[in-house]
């Protein structure tokens, strides 16, 4: 059992080893004429609570304002000269590409103009397992035999992906060299070519026909393409390449019927690639250019970051923009500056989501992908940037702090049009120091179907399986099937403070700390309350502080009581022992290093729970969580998370 030392403060404005008394806070944080004692220097509450902009000189240097709603971005289509616009003009109305670049010549034969160099390099695990017969998803083994390359049998989100969008390519052309894996991908290739030789009228008839994944495998074809058509059969090499023509004419008319507009960037990526690399393809290179940067102005809002608020989707995005730019270089073509820029804007929101190792937080059915994979799709992007700070429509506020790293979802969830695997994460957060994770979330929706079952999909995206509060047992926002959201918050107040130190106290040392307070409107509805989160992080961090507070949304509250309970998902391998009063937790962390949570506000329970690891499998953890009832004329839940020694 580890002991717990209960005389840790319990109260969420004092820092450090101050001052140990009880302040009441109020929906503003601190009860108004007292001080904060922090480490031996005082800071007023005026200095901590102000909602104003305050003068250069006080020690609250920056503030975010409020961010409601989330903006699109706006990029331009390449400028043309006037043959151009009427050649993308003529092929956008249907006219074949060699009417267009030469009319009096015999068509072309299918043929590849150039051959591309892989950028992105594919999971090896995963490539030697399909040497040895099996697709590996997730953790998943299935069988290659057993799977139904023609749709009639229903395969998990995951699975099909994997199979229908050609992403196991890359993992195949990773695991060994070209000559030992190119029959096993030929023989994949046929078996998915008999069942699939023609497109369906309309997008969107079985899986293998979403425009998504059509998207991604005829742009996997092309890049891989040595991969698929080096063996010496020739009927399977003249069977691709007419495959490859006529999923680059199907998605032409297809694509603007995307099932979101992430697939249809996919679409509009094969569609310039195919114009790059296949004949009489500069028509249909403009008019794919056109449509992917319109494209990529629906997708992203204007700090780079995707509507849909998901790292996953954010890695998908920047993935197709590097194997598009992968082709331009095969035929020594520059892309054009739009989509270099766009590609620069995509990097820095991804990176504010990552922890002190490198590895992702686990947000909007996302995992914890790992630093490697990370750090190669930056490295194939080109763009050296550091992570996005001044968040606006991303929605994460990131804080550092020494070697501390917190992760804060501050806007409303995606709208349902954008979300594809949308979560009722809002005002959870993650915590990791020195590259440990130690409050995270769930994660792991966008992965079930591999180890982590299917049937706890809409779990990992509910509000429980995030590090919040909860009303009721009831979502902030309604989690519907099939990645979907409803209703719930519709707006987020956000307001972000550093408070810098005093150097007349404390022996002349200065400390500082940044303060986040957000609030949304989820249980403003059903219950009257809105949550209210305040979080304050040591620089050093060492200390986190934090307070849940609950307060009416009207000026007349409802009566009566309501159930509530405050979670905090635990990192891996972390072991706990609660104290004898049992309103503290001590926790031993994999490093070594040993912390305590207190809460001033009852007693904590610890429970089970499960994290979505580097894979997307499922790991067991433990959550510790603040429960009990609340009156509807609202409360307030101090907490603190310290490491000790």
């Amino acid at each position: 059992m580890i002991e717990v030392d209960s005389a840790v403060p319990n109260t969420a404005h004092q820092m450090g080893q101050g001052k140990q008394q009880a302040i009441p806070l109020t929906a503003n944080g601190v009860r108004a004429g007292e001080d904060v004692t922090v480490d031996h220097a005082t800071i007023k509450p005026a200095d901590i609570m102000a909602t104003e902009p305050m003068a250069s000189d006080d020690r609250v240097s920056q503030v975010v304002e409020p961010g409601r709603a989330l903006a699109l971005a706006d990029f331009g289509a390449p400028s043309l000269g006037t043959g151009e616009r009427m050649m993308r003009l003529a092929y956008r109305l249907g006219v074949p590409g060699q009417m267009l670049t030469a009319p009096f010549r015999k068509p072309a034969k299918p043929k590849l103009l150039a051959t591309v160099t892989n950028p992105l390099a594919g999971d090896k695990v995963a490539g030697t397992a399909l040497r040895a017969g099996h697709f590996l998803i997730h953790g998943l083994k299935i069988p290659i035999a057993q799977v139904d390359f023609g749709g009639a049998g229903r395969l998990a989100p995951p699975v099909d992906r994997m199979v229908h969008g050609f992403h196991w390519l890359a993992d195949l052309d990773a695991s060994a060299p070209r000559e030992q894996v190119a029959p096993v991908a030929e023989r994949i290739l046929m078996g998915w070519l008999q069942v699939n030789a023609r497109p369906p009228a309309r997008a969107g008839k079985g899986a293998a026909w979403t425009i998504a994944n059509a998207g991604s495998r005829l742009l996997g074809w092309l890049v891989h393409a040595p991969l698929l058509m080096s063996g010496p059969d020739k009927g399977l090499r003249t069977q691709t390449l007419d495959a490859m023509g006529e999923t680059a004419r199907w998605l032409d008319k297809q694509v603007p019927r995307g099932e979101d507009t992430l697939a249809q960037v996919a679409g509009w990526c094969a569609i310039v690639a195919a114009g790059l690399l296949l004949p009489d393809g500069r028509p249909r290179r403009l008019y794919g250019e056109a449509g992917l940067i319109s494209a990529l102005g629906e997708l992203l809002g204007d700090d780079g970051g995707l509507m849909s608020r998901s790292p996953l989707g954010q890695m998908e995005a920047i993935s197709l923009l590097v194997q598009l730019n992968a082709c331009y270089r095969a035929t020594r073509r520059d892309p054009p500056p739009a989509l270099e820029s766009i590609l620069s804007l995509m990097v820095p929101p991804l990176l504010a989501l990552t922890h002190g190792d490198g590895s992702l937080g686990c947000w909007q059915g996302g995992w914890a992908v790992s630093a490697a994979d990370v750090s190669a799709l930056v490295a194939a992007s080109g763009v050296r940037t550091r992570p996005l700070r001044d968040v606006r429509q991303w929605g994460y506020q990131r804080v550092m702090a020494a070697k501390s790293v917190l992760q804060f979802d501050a806007a409303p969830p995606p709208l349902a049009k954008h979300a594809r695997n949308g979560c009722a994460s809002t005002l959870a957060f993650e915590f990791s120091h020195e590259g440990q994770r130690v409050i995270v979330n769930c994660g792991g929706g966008a992965a079930a179907g591999g180890l982590m079952p299917v049937r706890l999909e809409q779990g990992l995206r509910a509000t429980a399986a995030h590090s919040s509060l909860v009303l009721d047992d009831v979502n902030s926002t309604a989690v519907l099937i099939n990645g979907g959201l409803g209703t719930g918050v519709a707006e987020v107040e956000i307001d972000r403070r550093t408070i810098e130190g005093d150097r007349s106290t404390a022996g002349g040392k200065a400390w500082g700390a940044t303060r986040l307070e957000a609030s949304h409107d989820g249980y403003a509805a059903r219950y009257g309350l809105v949550h209210r989160r305040i979080l304050i992080l040591r620089d050093d961090g060492t200390e986190l502080r934090g307070e849940d507070l609950l307060v009416p949304a009207s000026r007349k509250g409802k009566r009566g009581m309501v159930s509530f309970a405050i979670r905090f998902h635990l990192g891996p391998g972390i072991e706990v022992g609660r104290s004898e009063d049992g309103q503290g937790i001590g926790m031993a962390l994999p490093d070594g290093s040993y912390w305590q949570f207190r809460s001033g506000s009852g007693e904590v329970t610890v429970e089970e729970s499960i994290w979505a690891d580097g894979q997307g499998r499922p790991v067991p953890v433990h959550q510790l969580v603040i429960q009990g009832m609340v009156s509807r004329g609202g409360g307030n839940f101090a907490w603190v998370l310290k490491k000790m020694g």
